[in-house]
């Protein structure tokens, strides 16, 4: 089986090799595929021929798509139809990699697969625009929405991998008690996906971590984990900062 890995350098990307030993795996990022040029998506598949697309690559910086409404359609959405027509052509399974940001965050309870979507900020919306795209094109698809991702080592450029050099470099950090979320290992990602692959399966499914956590709790478990016992976590509320993209009070997800 072949597998070509959109995004593939990114925190996820650097456990695929390791999780699919057994499939001839291509990993391609921006500079090698931009999936947003639909001649080069198609030249890169067609000399690939793969059985599956993971489409890993997105516009995930939040505060970005709300800035930038058009680069946030162009990478998240006019991306994946490119994919999407790839697919098509080629006859590849594509797995779709989502977000817990496709819902508002009002329910207390972590959400499952069959809850309502409707995004508040344009991220969540290029997501669910992406997620329904798929879901009209295809008989047989996989979209799997993870949650906070953690992992990637250096490659990390989300919450862990910001704060961990924050609070090496301070004696004091702000982390948000009203914001709740699941973690997604991205090797455990890999995991759950492999495992969908092998049963054969189509559809929504939620790939998390058990479990919901705040900001605040999530930077006080990092603090005890590398043992800075002499760096003071602050709770506040996400009034504290001021952020160009609202988000929703809950991404936390439950793999139903």
């Amino acid at each position: 089986m072949r597998i070509l890995v959109t995004g593939g350098f990114g925190m996820v990307g650097g456990y695929v090799q390791q999780v699919f030993s057994d499939y001839e795996c291509l990993l391609v990022g921006r500079h090698e595929m931009d999936v947003s040029d639909k001649c080069k998506v198609m030249s890169v598949i067609r000399t690939f021929k793969p059985d599956i697309i993971l489409h890993l690559a997105a516009g995930t910086n939040v505060d970005r798509c709300e800035l930038e409404p058009d680069w946030a359609v162009k990478t998240n959405v006019v991306g994946t139809q490119n994919i999407i027509l790839a697919c098509k052509q080629y006859g590849a399974l594509l797995v779709f990699l989502s977000s817990g940001a496709v819902f508002d965050g009002n329910k207390l309870e972590p959400y499952i697969e069959t809850d309502f979507a409707c995004p508040v900020n344009v991220y969540g919306k290029t997501k669910l625009e992406a997620e329904t795209l798929i879901a009209l094109s295809f008989d047989r698809y996989l979209i799997v929405r993870a949650g906070w991702m953690i992992g990637g080592g250096s490659k990390d450029i989300k919450f862990v991998g910001k704060i961990i050099p924050s609070m090496l470099k301070s004696g004091s950090i702000k982390a948000v008690n009203d914001k709740f979320g699941s973690i997604t290992y991205a090797k455990d990602l890999l995991l759950g996906i492999k495992q969908l692959l092998l049963m054969d399966v189509s559809g929504i499914y939620h790939m998390v971590n058990p479990g919901m956590i705040s900001r605040y709790d999530l930077a006080l478990e990092i603090k005890n984990i590398i043992s800075l016992n002499n760096v003071d976590i602050i709770p506040v509320s996400s009034d504290a900062f001021v952020l160009p993209a609202p988000r929703g009070r809950s991404e936390a997800l439950e793999n139903s």
